[in-house]
């Protein structure tokens, strides 16, 4: 089984890092990347990913107002990426208040893209774990 990534951030380069770093995985594929919350809307109905990188800092729509958005329906799990969630900020607190599963330091990537790779696993088995839950459930 391999589970769809949809990266979005406004950076090209940071698209190119992360969709680099998941590559390695066998059971992981960047299926989608955006610039925008827009763009990345009809990539979410097209693709149905399994997990969604997201910059909180973009033109438009900020990352926050696309968590509200979120919010309240079935979605991915949403790992947010941003130099603006370095850990124990307001915005990694705020981040994860909106529906995020985690963050991830932006500028940590290069240094620490197994500890990404590690949490994208984290947040995929998370999503997992609930669908079963559902299922069972139902």
């Amino acid at each position: 089984m391999a589970f769809n990534i949809l990266v979005i951030d406004d950076s090209l380069t940071v698209r190119a890092i992360i969709e680099e770093l998941l590559a390695t995985e066998k059971d992981m594929r960047v299926v989608g990347s955006a610039a925008s919350v827009p763009a990345a809307r009809d990539l979410i109905e097209q693709f149905v990913p399994s997990l969604i990188t997201l910059d909180l800092a973009m033109p438009g729509i900020d990352g926050f107002a696309f968590l509200d958005e979120l919010a309240g329906r079935p979605h991915a799990p949403v790992l947010v990426v941003s130099s603006h969630t370095v850990a124990g900020s307001p915005n990694e607190a705020e981040s994860i208040e909106r529906g995020a599963f985690a963050c991830f330091d932006k500028a940590q990537l290069l240094r620490q893209g197994g500890r990404f790779t590690k949490l994208v696993r984290q947040a995929l088995a998370s999503a997992t774990a609930i669908s079963r839950t559902d299922r069972a459930a139902a």
